[in-house]
């Protein structure tokens, strides 16, 4: 990092607060209650989709009610941690929370689609921007030996929001409509909103507002803003909705790919307060956790919309019932993330913790590759266990090793990176399964029935397809295998960046020192400087005078008792 760069960071006002034990419950349960909404609406979405599509006439193009909000989530993460920087967490954070308020109430006063999907969009604007300062507002209040405990306690209220969503949206379909749901999520979110207010701590910034303004990345915001839109779009849509060899999805690509080069160049070399700092990749652990977090992103999104595909469409289970064994794979997780967080606070080491989430993840990934059309029900649900314990194992301790491997001015880009980095990846993680999905779909469907390749959101019904109902339910079954094949890999090389990773306790990185810790440099210097110190520090006892003196003194001596031993 220049000179430039890191004035400016340490010119950023301390948002640090650490906060005794009684005033720190309260803040995490104003967090905590927003997350688990946020989980709900992010999750109860997948059930509705189906019935939506109907109501809006939207069965071919539904599937962008999730790409438009993962999308939109992904292009604001960067900027979070630095708008929370400049203007302070608890205003970024409040303004996250009424962004997602207005989307639900939008959402459910939707006429047709394209409404529905840019307030989709705009209700993953507020969602991604209360993960990321939830995080950001724990480490400012929390000290990192303490911070694997508290959040393990917020990692299992994400995970009690993923069960509960798809729950109520069930009901909500069945008992009302769907814009029930959205209804009732709006004035909820407005109301941790007001507790939020009242409950979170707040610094006040140094600067004025116009200074804090001019403190903004804007050209950073422009080009990652235009480059991850353009790449994203056609990612998501080339194949299905999109022709690969089309002109606008190859003019997308490339501008996207050349808005993304000129926006590591601006951080490199333009930016005085850089969304993301070049320097963070200098760390080989931080980069291999970042990597780590693209390739788990890309898998668990990719389980959250298509183990429903199997339960529905393969198994043909209700959505209750899906949402059911979807459970298996949450409520593991929330468990498991207090315990994780607690022994990481108790330890003071991550390092274990990470090779078993990997592992139990890497183990169910694998034995998912068991199922048929007609496994029995616990088999289905052993993989689902073990995917959950590492997921429970992995999401927030990841988050407390990288902060361990980061200094306290850059914690929060650092955060809001690794949230783009899995953000970005399941986003991607989930065009690449949808790929994988329609082409094996096409491969294995009955002539007849090949126009389902074209929706992945079909839901088939075994009695209404007639003599060909079977194959149609083997092609789906294939489709899901060759889906969970995919993951496989990519969670695997996350067990195997454990090795790169080193836990280096819980000990915050000193600003000054970042770079230099980790590699023995500055424990070498600082021993020299104080040999050096002792050298030319007096003898105890002596005057200045007599210590500056003392040579001469010592040697005036010795020859006086040489000439008396002479004359004895």
């Amino acid at each position: 990092m220049d000179s430039r760069q890191r004035s400016a960071e340490k010119a950023l006002h301390d948002q640090t607060d650490i906060l005794p034990r009684a005033k720190l419950l309260v803040v995490f349960a104003a967090l905590s209650m927003t997350l688990l909404i946020q989980c709900v609406d992010q999750n109860g979405i997948g059930v509705t989709l189906p019935t939506i599509a109907k109501d809006l006439n939207a069965a071919n193009t539904i599937s962008w009610a999730g790409t438009s909000s993962l999308i939109a989530n992904t292009t604001f993460q960067m900027l979070y941690g630095r708008l929370s920087d400049i203007f302070g967490r608890k205003v970024v954070y409040l303004g996250a929370i009424a962004l997602l308020s207005i989307a639900a109430l939008l959402c459910g006063l939707s006429q047709n689609a394209a409404m529905f999907y840019v307030f989709r969009g705009v209700a993953g604007i507020g969602g991604g921007g209360i993960t990321n300062l939830s995080m950001i507002i724990v480490s400012d209040t929390v000290t990192l030996e303490q911070r694997g405990k508290y959040q393990g306690i917020i990692g299992a209220f994400v995970g009690l929001g993923n069960v509960t969503g798809p729950f109520l949206a069930a009901a909500f379909i069945q008992k009302a409509t769907w814009r029930a749901f959205f209804w009732m999520e709006a004035p909820l979110t407005a109301l941790v909103g007001g507790v939020a207010w009242f409950l979170l701590p707040s610094k006040p910034r140094t600067l004025g507002l116009g200074e804090s303004v001019r403190k903004i990345d804007y050209g950073g915001v422009l080009t990652s803003s235009v480059g991850v839109i353009l790449l994203l779009i056609p990612i998501s849509g080339g194949g299905s909705y999109f022709s690969w060899d089309s002109p606008m999805v190859i003019s997308m690509l490339a501008i996207g790919s050349c808005a993304l080069v000129l926006f590591v160049l601006i951080e490199w070399k333009v930016a005085k307060l850089p969304m993301m700092p070049l320097t963070i990749f200098k760390s080989p652990v931080v980069v291999v956790i970042l990597t780590q977090s693209l390739f788990f992103g890309a898998v668990y999104q990719s389980y959250l919309y298509y183990l429903p595909m199997y339960f529905q469409n393969v198994r043909q289970w209700s959505v209750l019932t899906s949402a059911a064994y979807t459970s298996a794979v949450v409520l593991p997780q929330s468990c498991v993330s207090i315990v994780s967080g607690q022994y990481i606070s108790w330890r003071k080491r991550y390092g274990e913790v990470l090779w078993s989430g990997f592992g139990c993840w890497t183990l169910g990934s694998g034995l998912t590759l068991l199922w048929t059309r007609n496994t029995h029900p616990v088999m289905v649900v052993i993989p689902l266990l073990l995917i959950g314990i590492g997921v429970g194992n992995v999401f927030q301790p990841t988050l407390v090793a990288l902060q361990a491997h980061t200094p306290k001015s850059r914690r929060a880009a650092v955060i809001s990176n690794r949230n783009f980095f899995r953000c970005a990846g399941g986003a991607c993680g989930l065009a690449v399964s949808a790929a994988v999905l329609q082409a094996a779909l096409r491969a294995n469907l009955p002539t007849e029935y090949a126009h389902l390749a074209d929706d992945a959101y079909a839901l088939t019904h075994g009695q209404t397809l007639g003599v060909g109902g079977g194959e149609v339910l083997d092609a789906y079954m294939a489709a899901s295998r060759a889906v969970f094949v995919l993951q496989v890999p990519l969670i695997g090389i996350c067990l195997l960046g454990c090795v790169f990773i080193r836990d280096r306790g819980l000990e915050p990185i000193e600003d000054a020192d970042e770079q230099l810790v980790g590699r023995g440099i500055v424990d070498a210097v600082s021993s020299v400087d104080d040999s050096n110190k002792a050298m030319q520090q007096p003898q105890e006892g002596l005057s200045l005078e007599e210590g500056v003196g003392g040579g001469d003194e010592s040697a005036k001596r010795e020859d006086v008792e040489a000439a008396e031993a002479k004359k004895t």
